[in-house]
């Protein structure tokens, strides 16, 4: 129970007691000393000193089990050997590392990581979160930090360990940028600690402390955390690329029976942008959709589904009328005839069922993954984007509300390429040209929808056909789109 809470059921009991009309100065004076006793105990470690969790053996994590992550592990494989062979590098006059930081997206492994380099150098394994040592209390959050310190030597010197890892998740609440918070002298006083306590962190004949925090926010870390010597290394860990999504995928996938016709190549190919996250959720939903059915196997249909409900979430009940039904057939199908036609083979499912916010969907099929994109790779993403809009226009002479969103991915792409000096704008800085910029997207905007225009008008017949067989059938795949177009410039 947290002190709030009991100070709220202590006022409430005492307000019970005077309105019954007992005297309950007695139990204030013993409450006020029972407060005084508990901060005493507190200051001193005595209470509240267990806030983070000592990871059993039975857990061990392997580098072996994080996938996707091959230029991470090999830079955290580094420095954990300044661990494991310490006499070496003391002869190279080599200092061990007192703190490595890893930062990257939400779910791409960097718990994993720290686990399993404590598994690689036999140490004990400490985790706590940044958020663990912030308290309305003064001083509260810098005992803690010292507690955390001092117990990790304790433990590890009880259970014979030469070593010991304190991992901190979400260390920018921890270590935010001193001055930033409005009562920001208990975060910086609990930050100052844990700046002194690294500062300490000298190698020690009984046990070796080292220190890995996490976070996809480094940009709000305090300087002087970050600099050489606390934070020795910064360990980047991102979202996986082709190669890494399949090796996350073949150890999500090793304890599930999965059928004949399984590729996860091909799930690999159509997951990119996924994180580790999202990849076991996908393999588990799969396993959860074979279930439902009752097939003793996991079959690729099943894989296919399960993105769309990772990226989209679940199939909603409700059912939109027949004249919803036919707008969003044409929607989407403008938005699968135009991206087939930007780049061939880019389509791999077109749907009219409702998932999440969606009421369909257009998913596309990466080529390979991409890093950066140029000018024309930019005005095709808003092509593309336009063109669900643009086919309701034109087979519907109105557009509709459905695409709100489509609209605002447009104008974030027009954004982006002026930002890069890809425009007829050149290079502008774009907080001191707001009616420029604002000019320049509408421009960007209106060309391209009225490319998308032409494009469409000339494959007006194809684009009824397949709005209404998708209509019928609710779901197409890329092949089927492919093998319409193809038979549509046959009989041109």
């Amino acid at each position: 129970m947290s002190q709030e809470i009991i100070l709220g059921v202590v006022l409430a009991v005492a307000v019970f007691f005077i309105i019954s009309g007992y005297n309950v100065v007695p139990l204030l004076v013993l409450f006020m000393l029972g407060s005084v006793l508990y901060i005493g105990l507190q200051r001193k470690g005595l209470v509240n000193s267990s806030f983070f969790a000592e990871v059993p053996a039975g857990g061990q994590i392997n580098f072996t089990d994080v996938g996707g992550q091959a230029t991470a592990i090999n830079e955290l494989m580094e420095a954990m050997n300044f661990i494991n062979e310490k006499d070496k590098i003391g002869h190279l006059g080599i200092r061990p590392l007192k703190g490595i930081l890893l930062t990257g997206p939400p779910g791409t492994g960097k718990t994993l990581l720290a686990k399993a380099a404590a598994t690689y150098t036999d140490s004990l394994f400490f985790a706590t979160s940044g958020s663990e040592f912030v308290e309305m209390y003064a001083g509260v959050g810098a005992q803690r930090v010292r507690n955390l310190f001092r117990q990790a030597r304790k433990k590890a010197k009880q259970q014979s360990k030469r070593r010991a890892i304190i991992f901190i998740d979400e260390i920018e609440v921890l270590g935010a940028k001193r001055g930033s918070h409005a009562n920001h002298m208990e975060y910086d006083q609990t930050l100052n600690q844990l700046l002194v306590e690294m500062d300490g962190l000298e190698p020690e004949n009984d046990c070796q402390i080292l220190v890995i925090a996490a976070t996809n926010r480094v940009d709000m870390i305090d300087a002087a955390l970050l600099r050489p010597g606390r934070f020795d290394r910064i360990v980047q860990v991102q979202l996986p690329d082709k190669e890494g999504r399949l090796q996350i995928l073949q150890l999500h996938t090793k304890n599930k029976p999965l059928g004949d016709d399984v590729a996860l190549e091909a799930i690999a190919k159509d997951t990119f942008g996924f994180s580790g996250a999202h990849l076991e959720s996908l393999a588990n939903e799969a396993a959860i959709m074979a279930f439902r059915e009752g097939q003793a196997t996991i079959s690729q249909r099943h894989f296919k589904e399960a993105i769309d409900k990772v990226m989209l979430g679940e199939k909603l009940e409700r059912k939109p009328g027949e004249q919803e039904l036919q707008r969003v057939a044409i929607h989407e199908t403008g938005h699968a005839l135009i991206s087939e036609l930007e780049r061939p083979g880019s389509v791999a499912h077109v749907t009219i069922v409702p998932r999440g916010q969606a009421m369909g969907y257009m998913r596309q099929s990466p080529e390979q993954d991409s890093y950066m994109q140029t000018k024309t790779q930019l005005e095709s993403q808003i092509r593309i984007a336009l063109a669900g809009a643009v086919a309701e226009e034109l087979i519907l002479q109105e557009k509709s509300t459905g695409a709100a969103n489509d609209i605002k991915e447009a104008i974030k792409l027009a954004k982006r390429l002026i930002a890069c000096g890809l425009s007829e704008l050149g290079i502008v800085d774009g907080e001191q040209s707001g009616d420029l910029v604002s000019g320049a997207v509408r421009s960007i905007i209106a060309q391209q929808e009225q490319k998308v225009k032409q494009v469409l008008s000339n494959y007006r017949l194809l684009l009824q056909q397949v709005a209404s067989l998708l209509r019928q059938e609710e779901n197409l795949s890329g092949e089927e789109l492919r093998a319409y177009l193809q038979h549509f410039r046959t009989i041109a």
